[in-house]
């Protein structure tokens, strides 16, 4: 128990959350709530803490009881030689990294077969001994001629001395103190160093800054670490970190070498060839797998970031979208989808190159735009997409009823199109037609399409194939779970894809759920789900305040209240003098609006936290956070790179965001990158801090290359 309480204390210390907290959040846990669930419901417990926080304290509070495990494994193989001192098993106590344990073990660690276990095998640690005492007036070259002995292998005093060097060289090596300094040293004052493998420079040139190239350790960027690791693993680059070799020596020296020793010359080579041999080695694999971790999480937390504002894209609500998927040779797919999403018509047709038949293409649109009051097109930005635009636009010339389009970026389109999920959605078209769908829906909401695919086909990263893969996956899963639970779920027209992110829910109850509502219906009550197969009451507890009823029985099943306090929802509704049906009117606005929170809770004998949501979601029943995000921008036109002109002011949407600047789209065919100087007239630690994806903004041209295809933007003026 008191181990217990000195690790909460050390994730608070860590998370800047109080130990209150930190144990009610790790007991919520233990008792196999969600994430979700805990940040939503469970607020008076945590403090309000919001879901990243609370994972916070999940990873904090596994990382270190990982750790005592580990600690007590390795006193009990110590424990086990009879080498435990009480000063290592305070060491090993105090420890507070995984990497200062297994400094701390390494001396007693079984190892494979190495030349110091070999030289001891050989009967010379006693020589190792006498060299490192460094008697005077002892001769070693003498002393070594008792350890000479074919039985054992030592052919001569030479070879003798040569052993007693390597058992010398691996307790240097071995001692937890030098590599804890050398690493540190390493990390503040070495160079990462990269060299183009080979003689002969190769046709790509993606790597050609990193054939000659260094950089302090400490001032690597992430996106450079990952850059370099990618090079590496192509065979193109050569990757090491050199650190002051004669530094490191020197203190080696000062902490084994007596002054005046006649041993002197013995321990100095065997310092020198442990630290080239086995320490720095060792030491540059350390540093290189912790810049990949802070690289990788770096990565992470940016794709992930990306991926959120990407989920939270408003929904184009209650319109007939036209969906194209463009191509050159197979023409462009058209799909026209119903308010819904429900699929009306399907065809395809070939304004663009090699057929470029514009007239009949202009019919086919047009007679699909007219006969199901198609009020926008979506566009997929893959290939064929700016000649497919241009049609478009020119066609909306012709056309008397207002349309407007948009340019869809399509990324995972493919992808999604070729999954099994989209073969039971639609078994009767091709996969460039269910693209052609897929288009028309993210539009509609990209919420609900996007889950249908695998977040790392989505393209709004960098370097996010070179990263972990396990780190990533959770990282994205957790953030897809965030943001389909912030929004709730309509459990009426929801995908099985969509449900399986809900709290608490798995895809097989999900796609229960489905079955249920095809075999008999729509839900019009959330406890009609309490029936469904294998979803238990704490399933239930867990998801039920996502799940949203529109339309159904009871009213405040279309809240995100959750059923646990509806009777404490009706005790204040009572208090107000108004009714269920009222939810979401002026007339129970107003009343909200006087609630004092502190009374009405002490009133109820419930949390000021929850009160406070109880009284939001009757406020705004239906509350969508997306809807406070900037709606994207519309089109009636089309731009040329030809056209941008140094100085033109542009309205742009923010497509992605790396570590060196953002991505633009500004209606021509190559997005421009605002590099992270020109975000702002202040100084920017991070892009993000400053732009998300799907932001509009307000940029204007600095450079355009018609060459190399590149535009660069500003968003500072003047």
């Amino acid at each position: 128990m008191e181990t217990n309480k000195e690790l909460i204390l050390q994730v608070s210390k860590e998370t800047q959350l109080s130990q209150k907290y930190i144990k009610n959040i790790i007991e919520l846990l233990e008792e196999g709530n969600t994430v979700p669930f805990i940040a939503r419901y469970r607020k008076e417990l945590t403090g309000a803490a919001d879901e990243v926080q609370i994972r916070n304290v999940s990873e904090s509070w596994e990382y270190k009881r990982n750790l005592e495990k580990r600690k007590e494994e390795v006193l009990r193989l110590i424990e086990e030689q009879d080498k435990l001192t009480d000063e290592l098993k305070s060491e090993i106590h105090k420890a507070t990294k995984l990497q200062q344990v297994e400094d701390l073990y390494r001396p007693y660690k079984q190892k494979k077969r190495t030349r110091a276990t070999t030289a001891k095998e050989k009967g010379l640690e006693p020589l190792a001994e006498l060299i490192l005492d460094q008697k005077s007036g002892v001769d070693i070259e003498v002393e070594a001629q008792r350890f000479v002995s074919e039985e054992k292998g030592v052919l001569g005093a030479e070879e003798a001395i040569q052993g007693a060097e390597d058992i010398i060289a691996e307790r240097v090596s071995d001692d937890s103190d030098n590599r804890a300094w050398i690493r540190s040293l390493t990390f503040q004052e070495g160079m990462v160093e990269t060299k183009l493998k080979g003689k002969q420079e190769p046709e790509d040139k993606t790597y050609e800054m990193y054939y000659d190239y260094q950089e302090p350790v400490k001032k690597i960027v992430p996106h450079r670490t990952l850059a370099v690791n990618r090079g590496e693993k192509e065979d193109v680059l050569k990757v090491s970190i050199a650190a002051s070799f004669d530094k490191i020596l020197r203190k080696l020296n000062n902490k084994y070498v007596k002054g005046g020793s006649s041993s002197a010359e013995y321990i100095e080579r065997s310092i020198a060839d442990s630290y080239k041999r086995l320490i720095a080695p060792s030491i540059e694999r350390d540093i290189r797998n912790e810049l990949t971790e802070i690289a990788d999480e770096q990565a992470i937390r940016i794709f992930s970031e990306n991926i959120r504002h990407l989920l939270l894209q408003p929904p184009l609500k209650g319109k007939v979208a036209l969906g194209v998927d463009p191509g050159y040779r197979t023409g462009c797919k058209l799909a026209v989808v119903d308010e819904t999403g429900k699929t009306l018509a399907i065809d395809v047709m070939y304004p663009t190159p090699p057929r470029s038949d514009i007239e009949k293409s202009k019919a086919i649109l047009k007679k699909m735009i007219e006969r199901h009051d198609v009020e926008i097109v979506a566009i997929g930005n893959g290939t064929g997409s700016r000649e497919t635009e241009q049609f478009v636009a020119d066609l909306i010339k012709e056309i008397e009823r207002p349309l407007a389009y948009l340019i869809v970026n399509e990324a995972g389109a493919s992808v999604y199109s070729a999954s099994d999920i989209a073969r039971q959605e639609f078994p009767d078209l091709k996969v460039e037609e269910r693209s052609a769908v897929s288009i028309a829906r993210r539009l509609q909401d990209p919420l609900s399409e996007l889950v249908k695919i695998d977040p790392k086909s989505i393209g709004v990263g960098q370097y996010q194939h070179d990263v972990s893969q396990k780190r990533l996956n959770e990282s994205l899963t957790f953030v897809v779970e965030t943001v389909v639970n912030q929004v709730g779920v309509n459990v009426n027209t929801a995908s099985p894809s969509l449900l399986q992110y809900v709290a608490g829910l798995s895809k097989a109850v999900a796609n229960n759920i489905v079955q249920k509502r095809e075999e008999e219906g729509k839900f019009t009550s959330r406890t009609q789900l309490k029936k469904i197969p294998r979803l238990g009451a704490k399933t239930y507890e867990q998801c039920i305040g996502f799940l949203r009823i529109i339309e159904g029985k009871t009213p405040l099943d279309q809240t995100p209240i959750h059923p646990e306090t509806y009777d404490d929802t009706r005790k204040l509704l009572s208090l107000l003098d108004v009714t269920e049906q009222e939810i979401g009117t002026d007339e129970i606005k107003k009343k909200l609006q006087s609630v004092d929170l502190k009374e009405y809770a002490e009133k109820l004998d419930i949390g000021e936290l929850t009160l406070k949501d109880i009284v939001d979601a009757l406020v705004k029943p239906s509350r969508d956070p997306r809807d406070e995000v900037t709606k994207p921008l519309l089109k009636t036109d089309v731009l040329k790179m030809e056209d941008l002109k140094e100085g033109m002011e542009l309205e742009g949407t923010v497509r992605n965001v790396v570590d060196f600047g953002a991505f633009v789209d500004v209606g021509v065919k190559q997005d421009g990158l605002v590099h992270i100087s020109k975000l702002s007239k202040n100084y920017v630690k991070h892009p993000m801090d400053v732009v998300h994806v799907g932001q509009v903004v307000k940029v204007w041209v600095e450079q355009v290359n018609l060459d190399k295809q590149r535009i660069a933007l500003t968003m500072v003026t003047n």
